[in-house]
């Protein structure tokens, strides 16, 4: 088995579910690279150097130029705040590194063109963090919609909503900032919602009618509790789309919805059934498709197990469970395996842009469409 030196850019939860897959991939995979932690990269030396001690990587810097230089890196993720991914991920590339980036691509379209076109004139290999079309629940809904199983696919309906930043008492963080972070329940949560809906659909949204909401305008500073600063991204958004494919749909998502925790469910209609899934039960999948008797017609469950690839590498029976960081690993092993063979992996910088599109469509139309101020007659 070839070692690939890797380097992580970031160490928090992204930065840890990274490093915990470059661990696990080949002993779970027994694929032909194994990944070797090289270097750790914050901001802050001292956390570099627990999470270098924590994680098992050989060095640690708190400048991330120094894991894009490292002679020994080949590899590199990108788990920064998302106005520090054009930049790292560009000169990753330029440096003739494969590139693990996590979503949302950047915090402006004019950004996310020019990664694509770096990864476009490089022969590296990148690929974007959207983990949740990884799910052996998800590819084999993907496989029976493929099948013919639901006929042909009319509608896609789904929605992301969270409570992370329910509560108002929450203090400001970077996430709130259009200049940090860009949109806000757009990028963060939606764009899940959209690589979902590209993935399932197998084709691009073309058209949109978007709405976004702020809801807490204000938070809290968090090193001046008795300031307040200004929440310039949306809390809420919404839309309703149209694929290329012809499919019709709506899309919404929500970091401010009490009560749900990773709430990513959707709904996929087809001319001769549905297919349902919600990601708080992320091992089963609904499936109803017509029945010769009326008496028995209902939706049935079904649950992941060895027969939905790749399930059967990490367990040998159904009904276990796998988890949010098995589906990590499922998204590197995709991405080493297209290094080792030279193969496609989705989704990439190109197809990460369509996705930045749609985002960028949203709030675009937003800011166009409003209503006339005279009644019609």
């Amino acid at each position: 088995m070839k070692p690939i030196g890797v380097g992580v850019i970031g160490t928090g939860f992204m930065g840890k579910a990274h490093s915990i897959a470059y661990s696990a991939s080949a002993s779970v995979f027994g694929t032909g690279l194994r990944p070797k932690l090289e270097i750790v990269c914050d901001l802050s030396p001292e956390r570099a150097s627990q999470r270098a001690t924590d994680l098992g990587f050989s060095r640690y810097s708190d400048k991330w130029q120094d894991v894009v230089n490292d002679r020994a890196v080949e590899l590199i993720s990108i788990c920064t705040p998302n106005d520090t991914h054009a930049e790292i991920a560009i000169a990753a590339i330029k440096a003739g590194k494969h590139v693990w980036c996590e979503k949302p691509m950047s915090t402006s379209l004019k950004d996310s063109m020019a990664m694509s076109i770096a990864a476009e004139q490089s022969p590296c290999k990148t690929i974007i963090g959207y983990n949740y079309t990884k799910n052996p629940a998800v590819t084999h809904a993907r496989r029976l919609i493929e099948g013919g199983v639901i006929g042909r696919v009319a509608g896609f309906f789904c929605r992301y909503d969270v409570d992370n930043e329910a509560d108002e008492q929450r203090p400001w963080s970077w996430r709130m900032s259009r200049d940090m972070s860009g949109t806000g329940a757009n990028g963060d949560v939606l764009s899940h919602v959209i690589s979902v809906a590209h993935y399932l659909t197998g084709s691009c949204i073309s058209r949109v009618v978007g709405d976004i909401a702020i809801v807490h305008p204000e938070r809290n500073d968090p090193n001046q509790p008795t300031m307040r600063r200004i929440v310039d991204n949306d809390d809420m958004v919404a839309a309703l789309v149209r694929f290329e494919n012809g499919v019709h749909g709506h899309i919404g998502a929500s970091r401010v919805t009490w009560g749900k925790k990773c709430g990513l469910t959707w709904e996929i209609q087809g001319t001769k059934g549905t297919i349902c899934y919600d990601q708080e039960r992320l091992n089963e999948i609904r499936l109803f498709t017509k029945s010769e008797n009326l008496a028995t017609d209902g939706f049935k469950t079904i649950l992941t197990g060895p027969y939905h690839p790749p399930y059967e590498s990490f367990l040998p029976n159904g009904g276990h469970s796998l988890g949010y960081m098995d589906v990590k690993i499922c998204e590197l092993h995709e991405l080493l395996s297209s290094i080792q063979t030279d193969g496609n992996v989705w989704p990439d910088f190109s197809a990460g842009l369509k996705i930045e599109k749609v985002m960028d469509a949203v709030a675009v139309s937003y800011t166009h469409l409003t209503l006339p101020t005279t009644p019609y007659v």
